[in-house]
Formats: structure tokens, C-alpha cells, sequence
């Protein structure tokens, strides 16, 4: 037997539902076998354990032979037959009343309701049985306030987060966004379209003024040879007035 202490590397025997057979146990840790190596000696030990004797003994634990580590040879068979023991569940102190198969005792912790499992609300602590995990998020003061886990940055409270949805939403508004563009669009276009009108409509009438001014510079211009000059300051409409009274003297 070990002279100094090591750390157990079987199963704790009260992990059973019955005491299990004394073939069952490692002479080193006195814990049921886990992951059974046996020597050329044919003792055999949890591999931890006995790997971690070899480190500082060479020799077997029990009948002191030497011991090589390449010599040593996993006995799955056995290891087959320990995984096959009732056990109860890691849990069972907190209430858990289940016992399985030890191989089958991982996958009934994956889903035993006595299991604590961490609050995933951010910033809470707390450790709840899985079975109340649901009860306690929807009372947890940690849950008031969350970031959107989508990463849209909106803080949601518990309420908020049951209809959020990121990409509903930014699908909404950008549709509003193209169709408010659109409409500032046409309204652009309606603008320009009167702008354009405007300026044909002055561009014609100036065009017109152009045409009066030419016609006005025509008719002052050969009014002096037909009349014998006019003044300075008259207007056209007394030109045309002097010209009227002249004809009617000639009748």
C-alpha cells in the first residue's frame, strides 16, 4: 500500500446504489476502478492512481515486482462491466431520486432538473437547479436591461425581447427609408418640372422684349429722313402722332 497520499483517480464508493464487489476496487485509491490498466502482474489499478505511483515507485503496489509503464494493458472488458453499476445521480442530496447505469450517468446529468446551472441573464451570479432556471429569468433583477444578443445595440427589457426581432425591423425601416427617397424624389422631379416651365415662359418673353426693342430701334432709326427729325425725348406714339396730323393737312 502507498506510504503517501494521492489523489483518488476511481469512483467514490458512495456514488453507488449498493456497495459494489471488492474485485471492483482499486488498491491504491480504495475507490471503485476508473479506466482499469493491469500490470504484468496481473494486479490492477485505476490508471491514474497507478501512474501517478510509477512516477516516484517503480515497482507494483501490491507484490512490489518492477513494473514497466509500456507493460501495463487496459482491461476495457472490466471497465465494460464497472459501467454497467447502478449508481445515483450527483445530485441526489439535493433531491434527484434517479439511479442509472454509471456509463449512462453523464448523459442523465445533462438533463437532470436538480442540476445547478448558471443564470444566463448578464451580470447575475446566481446558481439555480435547472428545473426553476425558467421561473428565474422571468423574475431575475439582472434581466430588467439586456443589449439585444443579435448585436443591434438596443437595450431590451423582458417584455421587449419576446417580439424583437433585428432583422424584421431593420428590413421595415429600410423600406420606409427607400419609399420616403422615392417620394422626395417625385417631389424633386415636380420642382425641376416647374423650374423648367418657368424658365422657358421667361426665356420666350424675352425673346419678345428682344423683338420689341429691335422693332422700336428700327423705327427711330428711319423716322428722322421721313419726317425731318424728331426732337429729343419724344416718343414713339408722338412720332406717330405728327405723322397723322401731317397727312391730314395734306388733304
Amino acid at each position: 500500500m502507498p506510504t503517501w497520499p494521492l489523489q483518488s483517480g476511481g469512483y467514490d464508493l458512495n456514488l453507488f446504489a449498493s456497495p459494489p464487489d471488492c474485485n471492483f476496487l482499486c488498491s491504491v485509491c480504495h475507490g471503485v476502478l476508473k479506466r482499469p490498466v493491469r500490470l504484468p502482474c496481473s494486479h490492477i489499478f485505476c490508471k491514474k492512481c497507478i501512474l501517478q505511483w510509477l512516477a516516484r515507485q517503480k515497482t507494483c503496489p501490491c507484490c512490489r515486482k518492477e513494473v514497466k509503464r509500456k507493460k501495463m494493458v487496459h482491461v476495457n472488458k472490466l471497465r465494460k462491466t464497472i459501467g454497467r453499476l447502478e449508481v445515483k445521480c450527483k445530485n441526489a442530496e439535493a433531491g434527484c431520486l434517479v439511479t442509472c447505469p454509471l456509463a449512462h450517468r453523464k448523459g442523465h446529468q445533462d438533463s437532470c432538473p436538480f442540476e445547478l446551472m448558471a443564470c444566463p441573464n448578464e451580470g447575475c451570479t446566481a446558481q439555480v437547479p435547472r428545473g426553476d432556471l425558467a421561473e428565474h429569468q422571468q423574475h431575475c433583477q439582472q434581466d430588467a436591461q439586456q443589449c439585444c444578443p443579435l448585436g443591434c445595440g438596443a437595450t431590451l427589457g423582458p417584455a421587449e425581447r419576446a417580439g424583437h426581432n433585428c432583422y424584421r425591423e431593420l428590413r421595415d425601416a429600410w423600406s420606409e427609408r427607400q419609399e420616403r427617397s422615392r417620394t422626395l424624389l417625385l417631389c424633386l422631379l415636380r420642382r425641376v418640372r416647374r423650374v423648367h416651365r418657368a424658365t422657358s415662359l421667361v426665356r420666350r418673353q424675352l425673346a419678345q422684349l428682344g423683338n420689341f426693342l429691335e422693332e422700336d430701334e428700327a423705327l427711330l432709326g428711319g423716322a428722322p429722313q421721313e419726317v425731318g427729325g424728331v426732337p429729343e425725348g419724344s416718343t414713339r406714339a408722338e412720332l406717330w402722332g405728327a405723322q397723322g396730323q401731317g397727312g391730314n393737312r395734306g388733304e
